[in-house]
C-alpha cells in the first residue's frame, strides 16, 4: 500500500507541475523552437557533464577513504548506475542502489556507503543554496519559491549540524543509538540494526577532519560549476542569452525543486521551477520552457543509457536494483511502525 501511495502521489505531483509548466504555451511553438535549435552544442555539454560525474566519483572515493580505499575509477560505473536508478525509480532510490552494489562488490557496510551518499547530497544541497543566494540579488525568485527558501535553508543547515555533531561526538552517539536499539528494537533485529548503526557512524568519519571537509566542499564547488557550464552550453542551442550567474540560479533552483516528491527523473518539478526562473531573466515562456525541456532530456538520457551499459558490464541485474529499492522501502516501513508504537 505504501509503495502504491508513494507512486501515485509522485505521479500526481509531476502531472500538476508539468501542466503548470506548459500552461499558456502553444505546443506547436515549443516544437518549432526545438526543431530550430542547434544541437551540436549538446556534444560538449554532455562531455562536460560526464567530467562532473568523474569528479563525483573522486569525491565519493575521498569520503570513503577512512572506511576502505576504493578508487574513483572503480566507483564511476556505480555512480552512473545510481544516477540511472534515480531516473527510473521514484524517491531517489539510486542512492540505495549504489550503496547496495558497493556492498556486493566491495563488502563495505551498507550503512557506511549509504551515509557517505547522504553526506554527498548534503554538500550538494548546501552548494545549491550558495548558488541561489549568490545569484538572488540579480534576479528575484518567484514568490512561491522565495517563501520556501528559509525553510529549505533551515532544514539543510539543521541536518548538516546534526551530522557534524554525530561525527564529532562518536562515543556519545554510539551510547545513544545503543540505548535506543536495546529499548526499542525487538531482540531478533538488534544485531543487524546495531551493525547498520555502526556503519552509519563510520560513514561520518570524514566530517571529523576540517581539511577533509574543505576538500569535499571544494570538489563539490567544481562539480556544480561544471554542471552550470553544461547549462551554459545547452543554452547556445537557442538564440537567447543569459549570464552564467543567471544559470547558476537556475541550477540551484531546479535541483532544490527535486526535493519535492515526484515521478522518476523529477518530471514536472524540474521543468516548472526552471521555466519560472528563466522568465525572470526576460526569456520568453516558449524559449525558456523549450530550453528547460531539452536540458532535462539531456540530463536524463545520456547518463541513463550509460547506466544500462554499466549494469550489463558490471553484471548488475534488475533483481539487484529491485532489492536495493526494497531495502529502502523496508526502512521506511520500519520507521513508520516505530513511530506508531508497533515495534518495541
Amino acid at each position: 500500500m505504501w509503495r502504491r501511495w508513494q507512486f501515485w502521489l509522485g505521479l500526481i505531483i509531476s502531472v500538476v507541475f508539468l501542466y503548470l509548466a506548459l500552461k499558456g504555451l502553444r505546443l506547436k511553438d515549443v516544437w518549432e523552437t526545438l526543431h530550430a535549435a542547434n544541437y551540436w552544442w549538446l556534444i560538449p555539454g554532455v562531455l562536460v557533464y560526464f567530467v562532473a560525474v568523474g569528479f563525483r566519483s573522486w569525491r565519493w572515493s575521498y569520503v570513503l577513504r577512512p572506511i576502505q580505499p576504493v578508487s574513483a575509477r572503480r566507483l564511476f560505473p556505480i555512480v552512473v548506475i545510481g544516477y540511472m536508478g534515480n531516473n527510473v525509480y521514484p524517491a531517489r532510490a539510486g542512492e540505495f542502489i549504489r550503496a547496495y552494489i558497493l556492498w556486493k562488490k566491495a563488502g563495505i557496510n551498507v550503512g557506511s556507503t549509504l551515509t557517505t551518499a547522504v553526506l554527498e547530497r548534503m554538500f550538494d544541497g548546501l552548494m545549491m543554496l550558495l548558488f541561489v543566494f549568490i545569484a538572488l540579488p540579480f534576479a528575484p525568485l518567484p514568490e512561491a519559491l522565495r517563501r520556501y527558501m528559509p525553510i529549505l535553508t533551515a532544514l539543510m543547515v539543521g541536518a548538516s549540524g546534526i551530522f557534524f555533531m554525530l561525527a564529532i561526538l562518536p562515543d556519545l552517539t554510539r551510547r545513544l543509538y545503543t540505548w535506543v536499539i536495546e529499548h526499542v528494537v525487538p531482540t531478533r533485529f538488534r544485531p543487524p540494526v546495531h551493525n547498520l548503526a555502526d556503519g552509519v557512524l563510520s560513514g561520518l568519519q570524514v566530517l571529523r577532519s576540517a581539511r577533509a571537509v574543505f576538500v569535499v566542499f571544494g570538489v563539490t564547488l567544481v562539480i556544480w560549476l561544471l554542471e552550470t557550464v553544461k547549462y551554459w552550453l545547452v543554452m547556445h542551442c537557442f538564440d537567447f542569452r543569459v549570464s552564467f550567474l543567471a544559470l547558476m540560479l537556475v541550477n540551484g533552483v531546479v535541483n532544490l525543486a527535486t526535493i519535492i516528491p515526484s515521478a522518476p527523473a523529477y518530471l514536472g518539478t524540474f521543468d516548472k521551477a526552471g521555466s519560472e526562473v528563466m522568465m525572470r531573466f526576460g526569456v520568453s515562456q516558449t524559449a525558456g520552457t523549450s530550453y528547460i525541456l531539452l536540458l532535462h532530456a539531456v540530463l536524463w538520457l545520456p547518463v541513463t543509457a550509460l547506466g544500462f551499459f554499466f549494469m550489463w558490464r558490471e553484471s548488475v541485474s534488475w533483481q539487484d536494483l529491485g532489492m536495493a529499492a526494497r531495502i529502502k522501502e523496508m526502512g521506511q516501513e520500519l520507521q513508520k511502525k516505530r513511530e506508531h508504537g508497533i515495534l518495541g
